[in-house]
């Protein structure tokens, strides 16, 4: 099978000499990309339940990739980075992008810490959150990190903490907002530098509005389906700016008060060391309360009860959490979001 794609450093114009020298996921992507189909097979995230297959259209990914490709001015001369799944849109997508610019992709086996053995000078990445965090632990990856031209981040959120963190670098951080069905990011927002900001921003043409549950609706001209309604709860700003506020799904209505627990988690996250995450139980009084689960062994009264002076201090009575539960390992989707389920 013919394909034009350059992987580090060689450029590959048939499909059989490139088998045994990269991962047989990327090969895999390869066929189906250069296939005589419109479509290649992706799967949702499992963020709100189990990934589901679909079907992504060729012209959308090329749409979205030439998007990105132009906002991060990639082009024939740039390395960009796969240390993804090609399994998954955000790997995919990386793939897509170095076949449109003609750049080169240097390729590692997805891991924690991607960085490891690398020895280019990348202009471009995609990692999650986790692996982030992992490559900022070690002064070698870190410097490594470092180096980076430009850098974006999903699959999770970017905790404040680290936000903070990536504050002490020069590479140009981003947040991504998109999903699988969106073919990918459609907004960004800046997370270090001079332009650093809570709001996201679109990308190209598209636009944003509210529905009546306050949820964002996507109006994306560049793909086929355009219009796109989500249960991500917003503040918009305008047509082409939002600030997220948490999942509709998260969303805890306590006395009357509509709690977000993604903000509640965002102010307390100082606090805890340890991963944690606020949902909801039924309350008689209230209709719902929240609670606080911490990955961690159980913590002594002592501790707990210094913990919640701490909370009431820059919480309000309905965000204070009634109970403390604790669980050792926490469920993940495949992105490393955490499943919110108290077992």
């Amino acid at each position: 099978m013919e394909i034009n794609i350059k992987l580090n450093g060689i450029r590959h114009k048939n499909l059989e000499t490139l088998k045994n020298s990269v991962d047989s996921d990327i090969t895999t992507f390869l066929q189906e990309w250069y296939d005589p189909k419109d479509h290649v097979i992706g799967h949702t995230s499992g963020s709100t339940g189990t990934p589901k297959e679909i079907r992504l259209l060729k012209k959308d990914m090329l749409a979205s990739a030439r998007l990105t490709n132009e906002f991060f001015n990639i082009c024939p001369s740039s390395n960009l980075l796969l240390c993804l799944s090609p399994n998954y849109i955000a790997g995919k997508m990386m793939i897509v992008r170095t076949i449109l610019s003609g750049a080169n992709l240097v390729t590692v086996k997805p891991s924690s810490s991607p960085l490891q053995n690398i020895e280019e000078d990348i202009d471009f990445a995609a990692m999650v959150p986790m692996q982030v965090i992992t490559s900022l632990s070690s002064p070698e990856t870190a410097t490594k990190l470092a180096h980076i031209k430009q850098i974006i981040i999903g699959g999770a959120a970017v905790s404040p903490t680290l936000e903070q963190q990536l504050q002490q670098i020069p590479t140009a951080c981003y947040g991504t907002y998109g999903m699988t069905e969106t073919v990918s990011h459609i907004a960004l927002r800046q997370i270090n530098g001079g332009k650093r900001s809570p709001y996201y921003f679109a990308l190209g043409k598209v636009t944003f509005e509210k529905d009546e549950r306050e949820c964002l609706i996507i109006h994306a001209p560049h793909l086929q389906q355009q219009t796109f309604v989500t249960n991500d709860i917003i503040q918009l700003t305008d047509a082409t700016h939002f600030e997220w506020l948490g999942r509709h799904d998260n969303v805890i209505n306590s006395g009357g008060i509509k709690l977000f627990p993604e903000k509640i988690e965002s102010r307390i996250a100082p606090l805890i060391p340890q991963r944690f995450f606020i949902t909801s139980e039924p309350d008689s009084r209230l209709g719902q309360k929240a609670v606080l689960v911490i990955e961690s062994a159980s913590w002594s009264a002592t501790e707990c009860q210094k913990l919640l002076r701490q909370l009431r201090s820059c919480l309000s009575p309905y965000e204070i959490p009634k109970d403390i539960y604790f669980q050792e390992h926490f469920s993940e989707t495949y992105s490393g979001k955490i499943v919110r389920k108290i077992k």
